[in-house]
């Protein structure tokens, strides 16, 4: 079975709830890849080192830039690549984004390529709780050729 890659994202007023939830699984988080946007993964690379005591060389933490900085792009990029299994996004509803257009767009992409997505922390509990997470669960992906070849006429 591939090793898996949960991808970590929150807004600034939702940083606490993420790291407050990999805390809280930091022994399922352990055995895959994570891949956060730019203050997100140090704020969990920081909660699991220093709060935890995990050491270093064992953490498996890329860190893409700031998501108004292209990170939510990058994270998008690596989805279509197939780089990533599944997706935490802990969104602010309450507070506009200058980057909602970013955001929108790794959400249109995680949804094409139909990977498991939370966007607030009870789905987040859904989703690493799932049975299929300890399976090589491959998401079924809607084949676009027809699109493409609509598109390849015009």
């Amino acid at each position: 079975m591939k090793e898996k890659t949960i991808a970590l994202v929150a807004h600034d007023n939702r940083k606490k709830d993420l790291v407050e939830w990999v805390e809280f699984n930091v022994d399922i988080l352990m055995n895959y890849n994570l891949i956060c946007t730019g203050t997100t993964g140090i704020l969990v690379e920081t909660a699991l080192r220093e709060k935890l005591g995990v050491k270093k060389d064992s953490l498996k933490i890329t860190k893409l830039k700031s998501g108004p900085l292209g990170g939510d792009q990058q994270m998008g990029a690596m989805i279509a690549e197939g780089k990533i299994d599944y997706l935490i996004f802990l969104w602010d509803p309450m507070e506009p984004q200058p980057h909602d257009v970013d955001v929108k767009a790794l959400w249109r992409i995680a949804s094409v390529y139909n990977i498991p997505t939370a966007i607030n922390r009870s789905t987040a509990d859904f989703i690493i709780s799932s049975p299929l997470m300890n399976y090589d669960y491959r998401p079924i992906r809607k084949d676009f050729s027809e699109y493409l070849n609509r598109v390849v006429e015009l």
